[in-house]
């Protein structure tokens, strides 16, 4: 990992409308609340929650809340909710944990734009039921197991990624429990547990899926991996994922770049206090959109063809958070900030 930039960042909030952004999420929204990936393709529940997340951040708040809404509408009788959705109907019934547990950090970001406490009682059975549907499949080494088939089997397979989103969804749900007083000491050693099989034991985990960049910097991200520890973790394979000047690689052997990677590897970089690397590499992404302003979801490198051509809500809210954390553009923007969890006492 580089210690000193080699070109200045780009700092001018101005190359980014947010408005536009957001926007462009909220065109795609279905009068239900529903967000799917792009007109006309499926929903699934974590994106879903993202793309909720990127309206906050645009100041689309109704549109936001109106997403919970359907979340809660949508959500079985065990708290989870199906794999994905199209046209409103289930298109895929497995039930994933770490889509369960998500709607924590939707909710606790909402709460952070806005201040809003009665929305999130409102929202609290809703919150439980997915967060307590995870926990549930918790193996006694501390892992999640990812999903529940379709006839009811659980696959006893974990995913790093995964299981370090539901580590980020137990720190919200647990500041949210804080804020409404209603403790929840199950969930609190749930988070122990699962913190140290991320930290520690790394066998538990489908290492198939370390080819992936999310499997590099979503233990960090997550807030799972802190200080030298998660200096260490990225420093070890910028190599591997890092393409100088374009983005962050979907795959490590793979010759593309994602948008929306790219941007979680900012929050993560900003997160550990390495905002000047952050900048930087946000820097490489600006100018990766079509004439309409919306972002490329990917493309190739060296040809630089853009694929696939979907523009996807879920990268728009992507880029809007990563914008939030380097420019402060609402108060949610520390939610992943390592620093904000030590005081909150959950990092």
């Amino acid at each position: 990992m580089p210690t000193k930039l080699n070109n200045s960042p780009q700092k001018d909030r101005s190359a980014l409308s947010v408005a536009a952004v957001a926007g462009l999420i909220a065109a795609a929204q279905k009068s239900s609340g529903e967000i799917p990936w792009n007109p006309g393709d499926k929903t699934d529940p974590w994106d879903h929650i993202e793309a909720a997340m990127g309206l906050q951040v645009g100041g689309c708040l109704a549109e936001a809340r109106q997403a919970f809404r359907w979340l809660a509408r949508e959500q079985l009788a065990d708290g989870s909710w199906y794999q994905s959705y199209r046209d409103g109907r289930p298109a895929e019934r497995a039930r994933e944990t770490h889509h369960a547990a998500y709607i924590a950090v939707g909710l606790y970001h909402h709460y952070l734009v806005t201040g809003d406490a009665a929305f999130l009682r409102r929202m609290w059975p809703t919150l439980c039921g997915g967060v307590d549907f995870a926990l549930r499949l918790q193996a006694p080494g501390g892992e999640v197991h990812w999903a529940v088939s379709p006839a009811g089997k659980v696959d006893p397979m974990a995913l790093l990624t995964g299981c370090s989103s539901i580590f980020m969804s137990l720190k919200c749900a647990l500041a949210v429990a804080r804020l409404l007083g209603r403790p929840r000491p199950d969930w609190q050693a749930a988070l122990g547990r699962l913190g140290e099989a991320i930290r520690h034991r790394p066998q538990r985990f489908n290492m198939a899926k370390s080819r992936f960049s999310m499997d590099w910097f979503y233990p960090v991200l997550s807030g799972a991996v802190t200080a030298a520890a998660a200096e260490s973790r990225i420093r070890r394979s910028w190599k591997k994922f890092i393409v100088e000047g374009q983005g962050v690689r979907c795959v490590s052997d793979q010759p593309w770049v994602t948008i929306a990677e790219t941007c979680e590897f900012v929050l993560t970089l900003a997160a550990i206090g390495r905002r000047d690397l952050a900048e930087m590499i946000f820097g490489w992404i600006s100018s990766k959109r079509y004439p309409d302003g919306a972002f490329w979801c990917g493309f190739t490198f060296p040809e630089m063809v853009v694929w696939p051509t979907h523009k996807t809500t879920w990268t728009h809210a992507v880029v809007l958070l990563a914008a939030d954390a380097l420019f402060d553009l609402t108060p949610a923007g520390r939610l992943f900030d390592h620093r904000f969890w030590a005081q909150d006492g959950d990092g």
